[in-house]
């Protein structure tokens, strides 16, 4: 990292773990990082504490000095036009106002919210699969579905900072019920938790007692026909749903991340295939799916990114 450059403050802020780094402005190197678990289950308060011991941890380090601006990432849905927040997985945080009582604690500096999804989309466009794009999806498919958008080289938060949730758009007009008040969403088809309960649901019974879409995956690639028939129709209906995005918005890339997509080819060939039945306009047609390059450190490194964006605007 250059010594001289210019830093944000960048804090991930998920259901299972706070993160905190120092984010080089030119290069977007990490240093400092720190983290703290989620202490989901308890008040608001406690949590903001959790998020105010990061940034205090951070705070300390004598590169401090060279901090600009604060970049949050935070689990959905957030209001980037008030500055709240709402994460399904941390019920204490309903309309937090968590922008203000971040700038509470770093006086003077700007304070920029940005939900995970679009935080992702962010560092695969800066660091990662997407750079040199300039249109294109990025997704995190894990316990959840979410995603961003790149159009015309430029980061598309939208209004207030969702635009991109690919996960609640619906492919399957006669699905089940979802959480968000829909139906026949993505994500009821396409994470972690619903691929592990279609193959439970059709007999699939792991070997050692883990039942997650990790253990699915293993399975499926091992040959497991119950495992391999769950990833293929959540495939298939990530395939409708970039399909349709792409005819939309005219895509370039779709980058994919999450745990979801560490298991490679076990989602990645059969979505190949699907995109060839639903991807058949000539102007989707050969679009190109990879997987995500930056791992875990694509919350922190998108918190700053779109942090950076926000201030060159």
């Amino acid at each position: 990292m250059n010594s001289e450059q210019t830093l944000v403050a960048a804090v991930d802020i998920g259901g299972t773990k706070i993160a905190g780094a120092l984010v080089g402005a030119e290069d977007g190197r990490l240093s400092r990082q720190t983290r703290r678990p989620t202490p989901a289950a308890a008040s608001g308060e406690r949590v903001f504490a959790a998020v105010a011991e990061v940034l205090a941890e951070l705070a300390e380090a004598p590169e401090w000095a060279r901090v600009e601006r604060v970049g949050l990432g935070s689990a959905g849905p957030v209001d980037g036009l008030h500055g709240l927040v709402s994460p399904v997985n941390i019920p204490g945080w309903r309309d937090f106002p968590l922008v203000a009582r971040v700038r509470g604690l770093v006086p003077g500096l700007p304070v920029v919210l940005t939900g995970d999804g679009v935080a992702m989309t962010a560092a695969e466009h800066w660091r990662g699969a997407a750079r040199g794009h300039r249109n294109a999806l990025c997704m995190v498919v894990s316990t959840g579905v979410g995603g961003g958008l790149v159009l015309d080289g430029a980061l598309h938060p939208g209004l207030s900072g969702n635009a991109g949730h690919i996960g609640h758009i619906s492919v399957d007009l006669d699905g089940a019920p979802c959480p968000c008040g829909g139906r026949g969403c993505l994500e009821g088809l396409a994470s972690g938790t619903a691929i592990a309960a279609r193959a439970a649901a059709a007999g699939w019974r792991p070997a050692a007692g883990d039942a997650s879409a990790t253990a699915v995956a293993e399975a499926a690639g091992q040959g497991d026909p119950i495992a391999l028939a769950a990833f293929d129709r959540a495939a298939q209906a990530l395939a409708a749903g970039i399909a349709a995005t792409a005819a939309l918005v005219e895509l370039e890339v779709v980058v994919i991340g999450g745990g979801v997509a560490q298991s490679g080819e076990v989602l990645f060939g059969p979505l190949r295939k699907w995109l060839g039945s639903y991807a058949t306009l000539s102007f989707v047609q050969g679009l190109e799916v990879r997987p995500a390059l930056l791992g875990g450190e694509a919350g922190l490194v998108g918190a700053a990114a779109a942090a950076l964006r926000a201030g060159a605007r």
